[in-house]
This record gives C-alpha cells, sequence and structure tokens, in this order.
C-alpha cells in the first residue's frame, strides 16, 4: 500500500507539515468517530486563542503518544521504562523548525535543559506533527523562569470517589478563594479530575506557591471531610487528594485545551464556575464538541486581567502552624520535610532524615 502523503495545515499564517496525517489516533467509541493525525493537528489550529493563552511563553513539556493512544497502553514514568507506549519529551526534539523559540529552565537537581516555548500556533500543531497530544507548560513565563505566575490547585479523585465528588470540593474551593479575595478559574482535567488556577504576581517562589497549595487544601479539608492533603496514598481513602505538589519546580499539569490520553479525544477543557456545577459528564467535552464551544468564546479569556497576591494564602498556611508535606520521591530531601516512611511500615526502630531506618 503506498504510504500517504503528508498534509498541510495552516496556523497561523504557517503552512506546518504533518506526516502520516490519516494514521488513526484514538479509536471510535459509541459517542466519538475514529481521529486521526491530521484532526489532532487541525484541532489545535482551531482553537488557537484559548490554546495559545495556555502556553504562551511558558517552557513546555509534550507528552507524545506517536503511535496513537489505544486503551492498555502506558505512559513512561521514567528513563528506565523502556517498554511504555508514550513518553514526555522534556528537551526541544530534533528537526525543529526555525521559527520555534526555547527557554531555559532548571530541574530540581540542578541539571538544565532548553524547553520548547511557544510563541505562535504553528508550534503546538507541529508538536502534533510529532504526535504530541498533552502540552505540560511550566507555571512560569520566560521573563522569569524561577517565579511562578500561576497557582494551581489539582483536584485528584481516589477511588471510591468520583468527578462529581471532585465538582463538589472545587465549588468549596471557589468560596475559599472569593473569600481570600482570589479569582480561580476552572475546567476538566479531561479525566475524572478538576484543575482551578489562579493567576498570581510573579514575586514568589516555587516553595511559596507549594505552601500556598498546602495551606489552601489543609482548609479545603477542614471544611469538608471528603478532602485530604495526605501524601501517602494508603492514608488518603475515599476522598478528593489535594496534589499541591504540582506546584513544585518541573511539575507540570496538563494545559487548557490539552487532549488527554482516552477514549474518545476528551479534552482538559475550561469552564466557568456555572458550566462546572451543571456538567455531569466531562466526557461530553471532546475534540468534536470543544471547538465550538471555543468559537463562542472561551471561559478563561479574562485570567490575564488580574494577578493576585499569594500572601492570604501563605498566611492561612502560616496560621496552621506552617506544616511541611511530603515531596515527590524524586525530589532531594527538603528542609523541615517529614520522614519518607510509609506510614505502614512505621513500626519500633528510628529513622534518619531519608525515611531509612536505623536500628539501636
Amino acid at each position: 500500500m503506498a504510504k500517504t502523503p503528508a498534509a498541510v495545515v495552516e496556523a497561523g499564517g504557517r503552512a506546518v507539515r504533518v506526516s502520516s496525517p490519516d494514521r488513526v489516533i484514538y479509536k471510535a467509541t459509541d459517542r466519538t468517530p475514529e481521529v486521526t493525525k491530521l484532526m489532532v493537528a487541525q484541532y489545535f489550529a482551531g482553537v488557537e486563542d484559548g490554546l495559545m493563552r495556555a502556553l504562551r511563553d511558558r517552557p513546555t513539556a509534550l507528552e507524545r503518544w506517536t503511535s496513537g493512544f489505544r486503551e492498555g497502553m502506558r505512559l513512561a514514568t521514567g528513563p528506565q521504562d523502556k517498554d511504555a507506549d508514550a513518553f514526555y519529551q522534556k528537551r526541544v526534539p530534533k528537526g525543529a523548525p526555525d521559527y520555534l523559540e526555547t527557554v531555559q529552565i532548571t530541574f530540581p537537581s540542578g541539571r538544565t535543559a532548553d524547553e520548547i516555548c511557544p510563541t505562535e500556533i504553528a508550534v503546538p500543531v507541529w508538536c502534533a506533527h510529532m504526535g504530541a497530544l498533552t502540552f505540560h507548560p511550566w507555571p512560569v513565563r520566560r521573563g522569569d523562569v524561577d517565579r511562578p505566575d500561576e497557582l494551581r490547585i489539582d483536584l485528584d479523585p481516589q477511588p471510591g470517589t468520583t468527578f462529581a465528588d471532585a465538582v463538589r470540593v472545587a465549588g468549596v474551593a471557589d468560596e475559599l478563594l472569593r473569600e481570600l479575595g482570589l479569582v480561580g478559574f476552572p475546567k476538566t482535567s479531561g479525566n475524572r479530575g478538576v484543575h482551578i488556577y489562579v493567576r498570581i504576581e510573579p514575586r514568589w517562589e516555587f516553595v511559596d506557591v507549594r505552601h500556598a497549595a498546602i495551606g489552601l487544601g489543609r482548609e479545603l479539608a477542614r471544611r469538608d471531610d471528603g478532602v485530604t492533603v495526605d501524601w501517602w496514598k494508603e492514608e488518603r481513602g475515599e476522598r478528593i487528594f489535594v496534589d499541591y505538589n504540582q506546584n513544585n519546580r518541573d511539575r507540570t499539569i496538563a494545559s487548557a485545551y490539552s487532549l488527554r490520553p482516552q477514549p474518545g479525544a476528551p479534552v482538559s477543557t475550561p469552564l466557568t464556575w456555572a458550566e462546572l456545577r451543571d456538567l455531569r459528564d466531562p466526557r461530553e467535552h471532546n475534540l468534536f464538541t470543544v471547538p465550538d464551544r471555543h468559537a463562542d468564546g472561551d471561559p478563561w479569556a479574562a485570567i490575564d486581567d488580574t494577578a493576585y497576591s499569594l500572601q492570604p494564602l501563605l498566611d492561612l498556611w502560616e496560621e496552621q502552624g506552617a506544616v511541611e508535606l511530603n515531596y515527590p520521591p524524586d525530589y532531594p530531601k527538603m528542609p523541615g520535610e517529614p520522614p519518607r516512611v510509609q506510614p505502614s511500615k512505621k513500626v519500633a526502630g528510628h529513622w534518619d532524615e531519608d525515611g531509612n531506618r536505623v536500628d539501636t
């Protein structure tokens, strides 16, 4: 069989070449037709305003599914995961076009890398040509990559909870933010969760934004017993986990208008608070339905209008006792962090600061 010629997608005045345009990226479901690689590229071009609002001038990693997505496929969790079907691309891929701009970022280890820094819609469309479905922008802009301008609240449903539970907790978060004089912008995660973004003044470091997220999460848990900030999964129970660690350096969340690797090509979709309250099934928002709602206006159009102070949330964290919580296991040991010891393994004995048992 002859190979299908490459297609061209017009994106911001540029003609972007897309190879293997008829490759099936998502199989058809009972609610959506199949999705080809060309359709993914055209989708990104079609939601230019909202997607570029989420990505412009931000260091951005790519989630690349070069063979498409099928149920049962896995995303690599590290360089040792050689048998995975998809991977994160944190450094600029080879063969990038000359209009693709970059910015240098620093990882927690101290190593540096040049990451993609989208400045025009042709860049995400070219990324679709490279098999990208999901964009993972840092919460910083290239003018200052060490001071976030975004607080990200990730409401992650644990086993036994539902999207409806995440929506309920999001409502509590909205109420709390407004009490503190802040405005949050909600979106679906593209799966079962809810994300809330708050534009902040870029005056604080990553650790401060993380502390603000801890303060908010602990207050949510006080107001709603269906919420937890417990890092260890065995302690979370059937509750919504506020993943405060998503505000760490080099921790990112799927951007607004990103596709997600789930059946039916779901989209991480910005919503108004009223729309979120009424939404029963986030799969309603997918590659086929989102372009029309985007054409009617992006619910996040005003997110850049006001940058808020983080201080009210930092004051809340201080009032709670400035309690430090665990970092992810791939992070260096951080000041004030509790021992990295799984609670079920806390038996008689002593532990060093890295969570290693020291017998006496």
